[in-house]
């Protein structure tokens, strides 16, 4: 029988226990006393002060352990912002409410700060290179009088390894660093030492992942030089001129930071080759062209070289073209090109057909670029109501160009400077001797938060007897989009027939202001004026003025612009992109 009654008091227990665990827990609301200095980082990572579904424990031991951890997560959170000796309280003498109080207390100021180095960099020191631990001394970003917080710290350790790491010193590390908290004068002392290792000089390039690229191909686009002091920078740029490029998907450049090997550290070019051939068609429509559609195709791996060949075909209702042009791997600062042109284009009554073949070498160098263009062009003219003619030209043409702006799509400040000089002689293919020489500038303005001023002139000037004999591409027209609106496309210039042809000299002035009132979408007002003649004293300058809309598209400004042609008393239509390089 005994134990037919312990299984009666088992069953009485279970009977018993079950609905007190079936029991719904009552709701706990938690508010926060604090001063606003604190406030809304607490409320912001305390758990229990972002939780809305708090639920009171049951037990007086799980109660008292929650409180305690409301007290530690507060106090360490504080802490993190130079606060160590808060009072924290949890006011629990209404039911279903809790309130915690938090007094931070005074905040820890940085009284001292010790900076100790070892390694290369102190030998340099020694040898009268001493200013630059001052330097990095005085750079340093957590002075003493300044209020104590932990991510503060990190930041400025961080801040000085990377100073000392970026150039000569790749292997810097620190080795120690240490914050002394006096809770009672709410001071800390601040100790680093950061050891600089050897200084790092760059070996030889070694590349890896190519496959049908030529192997000296890395090598050719690297400005790097064997024997010159490690520098941050100049890898991270070789690696975004690499990427950059058509040949590659995806390029990482690094260096080992092993102490033994910085005598001539190599440098690991990593790359990942992209698809050699790209065929593309397109379609658009132009206020200067009228609509367009066309197709290209590039290799950028011809005859397994590395060589570049871009070719395509653009079909326009006023122009047509054909080209193809194989760039070759560069040299140092320099990129060579060969290229042939069929053009065809009948624009404001003037019918011209040119054939060119041609030279260039492009340089690079910082924000300026230069060109050197040699090119051997028959040209063949009919204007309406005008006599036809030919010519063959063999030129040469330098261009000099300086872009100094925030955004190369979407410039907002700084300028944009361009200088070309050519000719041809007489003595070689050309017909006449004659000397082209031409110049632009444009200035971006911010004006507040949002708008910018867009300051615009060109000129430019032909010496030569006669323009007879002279190609049109080394003439000047004007008028158009980007040009001076509310003005047909080319259609200033000297009237030959019925037709407008190039004049010997040009002379632009535009004046835009654009505000945007939403970050994609902007309106601008605008006025131009200029002219292309044949003789300087017949420059009349025509001006055009207007509104537009702007909008900010990944191919940079699309501008639709409506304008007023003040000499032809006519409104006009213009679209194109908003921006002219």
């Amino acid at each position: 029988m005994r134990p037919r009654r312990g299984l009666a008091l088992l069953l009485f227990g279970g009977a018993l226990c079950a609905p007190l665990s079936g029991a719904a827990q009552q709701a706990l609301e938690v508010g926060l006393e604090a001063p606003e200095v604190v406030r809304e980082l607490l409320e912001r990572h305390v758990r229990l002060l972002r939780r809305s579904d708090v639920t009171m424990p049951d037990a007086a031991a799980d109660r008292s352990a929650m409180a305690r951890r409301v007290r530690r997560e507060v106090g360490d959170l504080l802490a993190t912002e130079g606060y160590f000796t808060p009072t924290v309280r949890i006011d629990r003498s209404e039911a279903g409410r809790w309130v915690v109080k938090v007094e931070p207390g005074p905040r820890t100021t940085i009284a001292e700060v010790t900076l100790d180095f070892d390694g290369e960099i102190t030998r340099a020191a020694e040898q009268g290179g001493d200013a630059y631990l001052t330097l990095l001394r005085a750079r340093w970003s957590l002075p003493p009088g300044v209020p104590f917080r932990q991510g503060d710290w990190d930041a400025a350790k961080q801040q000085l390894l990377d100073s000392v790491s970026a150039r000569r010193y790749a292997a810097a590390r620190i080795v120690d660093s240490r914050a002394e908290i006096d809770p009672e004068r709410a001071t800390a002392r601040l100790r680093v030492r950061l050891d600089s290792g050897p200084a790092f000089y760059l070996g030889p390039l070694e590349v890896s992942g190519l496959q049908e690229l030529p192997a000296d191909l890395v090598q050719r686009y690297s400005r790097l030089r064997v024997g010159e002091p490690y520098d941050r920078e100049a890898l991270l740029a070789f690696q975004t001129g690499l990427q950059n490029t058509p040949h590659f998907a995806s390029v990482i450049v690094d260096v080992e930071r092993d102490p033994t090997l910085a005598a001539a550290v190599p440098v690991r070019v990593q790359v990942s080759e992209a698809r050699p051939k790209h065929l593309a068609f397109g379609a658009g429509i132009s206020s200067n062209t009228g609509l367009r559609a066309e197709a290209s195709y590039r290799d950028v791996n011809l005859l397994r070289r590395g060589w570049e060949l871009s070719t395509g075909l653009r079909l326009e209702q006023r122009r047509q073209s054909a080209y193809a042009d194989v760039f070759l791997p560069p040299s140092g600062n320099h990129r060579d090109s060969v290229g042939a042109l069929v053009d065809r284009s009948d624009l404001e009554g003037l019918l011209v057909h040119s054939q060119a073949v041609g030279v260039a070498r492009n340089t690079v160098r910082g924000n300026i670029e230069t060109q050197l263009a040699l090119r051997l062009q028959h040209e063949r003219l009919r204007p309406e109501g005008g006599e036809s003619r030919s010519s063959n030209t063999l030129t040469a043409n330098w261009t000099w160009v300086q872009r100094a702006v925030d955004d190369l799509l979407d410039p907002t400040r700084g300028y944009v400077l361009e200088f070309q000089v050519g000719g041809g002689a007489a003595m070689a293919i050309a017909d006449r001797d004659f000397v082209r020489l031409y110049g632009r500038a444009v200035r971006y303005q911010p004006v507040g938060e949002r708008d910018v001023l867009i300051l615009r002139g060109e000129a430019g000037a032909t010496l030569a007897d006669s323009r007879e004999g002279i190609p049109q591409d080394f003439l000047f027209r004007t008028g158009g989009a980007q040009s001076v609106r509310g003005y047909a496309y080319q259609s200033l210039g000297v009237r030959e027939g019925e037709a407008t042809v190039g004049g010997r000299y040009l002379g632009t002035l535009s004046a835009e202001y654009v505000h945007w009132f939403r970050p994609q979408w902007g309106a601008a007002v605008f006025v131009d004026a200029g002219d292309a003649a044949d003789v300087r004293k017949d420059l009349d300058f025509r001006t055009g003025y207007g509104v537009g809309a702007r909008w900010r598209s990944p191919a940079g400004p699309l501008a639709v612009d409506l304008a007023w042609g003040h000499d032809e008393r006519r409104l006009r239509l213009h679209f194109g992109v908003a921006i002219a390089f």
